[in-house]
């Protein structure tokens, strides 16, 4: 699975002879950069072709662009998809140097095979911010501009202006979330109602979308594209992605004449999700595999179900697994903003305040396995369980490695990524692991202690524990978006970005529900599975969040 969907989206993002590079460079005061560069064929020193500098939003990656840069490239634009500071593999703090944005255009105007005359920025939420600290530190240097899901002025960027910034194509889904901080409406459909939005169009009355109002010529030109998507959708739609291809097509020169809506990018994130679901096979082939070997054999034992039947207890226990954690993620997480601020030795504000959550969660998990009298006889071989998990996670990572090395992908569907760390990444890895190995520890033992059935079917036994541990979220999160799309705001609009980050709760918890029931149903221990989680959530977080403070 891993072989064919990696060499699936390798083939995809390749596709006409695109060579993709993964390129370092120094930026402003030293700041090492990361990104991917896509070099079509028409591309060379003696025919430079346009080029487009395409960013990411906040807490998210280079390879979030791919459906953007695949489809980019396929036309014949060079594209830098680039990591902002303190994302992905570019060296922290976040949100310093422009986000990386003016280094990022500066390094791809230093290719000889760029067709310096034909420049476009495109940047998805804070990556507009990105791009537009580009336009404002090299006004000369660039032709059109992409905002998707973005916008002009306060918080980060200059006030827009009918001249600044040149040529620009907005792109807000009717479903945004962050159509409050972006534009100063409450609902995203309000955005064309927008005074902001009519001194960027040089406009007083509500603008039309689809019109373009000024002229390219004189770099005035501004449209309003409105897709029927969400904030974190723009990455996976067609339509998003069509009006991008639409607006740079009409603004640069040079390039293939290929229809909108010819796109493949969606093949590529097929691959990189059948990937994904290999990688999770994979760590469970491997842990299975291992235990036939002599020393794991010591852990092999069938489980022993705790309860006799469902009774009062058992609903009581799934009830308070599935729900507590939902109910107490709001505040949970704004009391982790407040009290764990980024530091040396915690750079990540986000991981922090998951942090918080996940620790205050292991508490109320801990009391609540007391209170129910819980005390099953696990096997608890404390070494054994810790070298099989590492070894697991470890294979899991080596396959992660070849996959990046032999066709430059990482195991990602939509906003759920698995990537490599960087090696500042890694120095606090371990860091990050306590607290996380101290609550699955305390949820694992809660939900085999709780949970576990005398004579339930494997299928009964992972149902329960998949509700158990994501139900409370997928419910959470169906009436966040229900009341988006019925009355055009979530039910919590004051937190659009905690309600994205709870996407990922959703398959990050139904996964290690599955590996810590996997695991349990082999070795009677809850140990492995948690400890497998922890190592591999920790992994998956760090990697994928933004790094706020400096790593020394």
């Amino acid at each position: 699975m891993i072989l064919a969907g990696s060499l699936t989206a390798h083939l995809i993002q390749t596709t006409r002879g695109i060579r993709i590079q993964d390129v370092r460079f120094t930026g402003t005061n030293g700041t090492q950069m990361s990104a991917l560069l896509y070099i079509p064929m028409n591309a060379t020193a003696k025919t430079p072709a346009p080029a487009i500098l395409a960013v990411h939003g906040y807490i998210n990656s280079r390879e979030t662009q791919d459906g953007f840069a695949i489809e980019f490239s396929r036309r014949g634009y060079v594209v830098l998809a680039l990591d902002q500071t303190g994302h992905g593999y570019s060296a922290p703090p976040a949100f310093a140097n422009g986000f990386g944005g003016p280094d990022g255009l500066k390094y791809l105007r230093s290719l000889d095979i760029v067709d310096k005359d034909n420049i476009g920025l495109e940047g998805h939420s804070m990556g507009g911010w990105t791009v537009l600290a580009a336009a404002a530190a090299f006004p000369n240097d660039y032709k059109a501009m992409v905002l998707e899901g973005s916008s002009t002025g306060a918080p980060f960027a200059a006030e827009g202006t009918p001249q600044y910034p040149r040529n620009l194509a907005l792109v807000f889904s009717k479903y945004d979330e962050f159509s409050q901080l972006m534009w100063g409406v409450a609902k995203a459909q309000h955005v064309p109602e927008s005074e902001k939005l009519w001194k960027l169009f040089g406009a007083r009355e509500p603008i039309e979308p689809g019109k373009i109002y000024g002229t390219k010529e004189n770099g005035t030109a501004r449209v309003l594209y409105m897709p029927t998507v969400t904030h974190p959708m723009d990455h996976i739609s067609p339509q998003a992605i069509g009006y991008s291809l639409d607006w740079f097509q009409g603004n640069l020169s040079g390039g293939a004449a290929l229809p909108a809506d010819n796109q493949i990018w969606y093949w590529k994130e097929a691959g990189t999700l059948v990937a994904l679901l290999g990688f999770v096979t994979l760590l469970l082939g491997t842990f299975e595999v291992l235990l036939t070997l002599p020393y794991f054999a010591q852990l092999s034992h069938p489980a022993t179900p705790v309860n006799a039947a469902r009774n009062w207890r058992w609903w009581l226990a799934l009830a308070l697994t599935t729900f507590v954690p939902v109910l107490t993620f709001y505040q949970f997480f704004r009391w982790g903003g407040l009290w764990l601020k980024a530091s040396k030795m915690l750079p990540q504000s986000i991981t922090n305040q998951i942090v918080v959550w996940a620790v205050l969660n292991g508490i109320i998990t801990l009391a609540v396995t007391f209170l129910l009298g819980r005390k099953p006889a696990f096997d608890t071989r404390w070494l054994p369980s810790v070298l099989i998990s590492l070894l697991t996670v470890g294979v899991g990572y080596a396959a992660l490695a070849a996959a990046d090395f032999l066709f430059k992908v990482d195991f990602r569907f939509w906003v759920v990524a698995v990537k490599l760390m960087s090696a500042t990444q890694f120095k606090y890895f371990f860091v990050y692991l306590i607290p996380f190995v101290a609550f699955f520890l305390v949820i694992m033992r809660g939900v085999h202690a709780g949970l576990s059935i005398k004579g339930d079917s494997p299928g009964k036994e992972y149902l329960s524990n998949i509700a158990a541990l994501s139900l409370g979220f997928l419910v959470f999160l169906a009436a966040e978006y229900l009341a988006l799309f019925v009355n055009g705001q979530l039910l919590t609009a004051s937190e659009p970005l905690n309600t994205i980050v709870a996407i990922q709760f959703l398959p990050l918890l139904a996964m290690v529900a599955g590996i810590g029931t996997f695991t349990f149903r082999r070795t009677n221990s809850y140990l492995p599975g948690a400890l497998i989680s922890a190592l591999l959530v920790t992994w998956y977080i760090i990697a994928g969040q933004a790094t706020q403070a400096m790593v020394r």
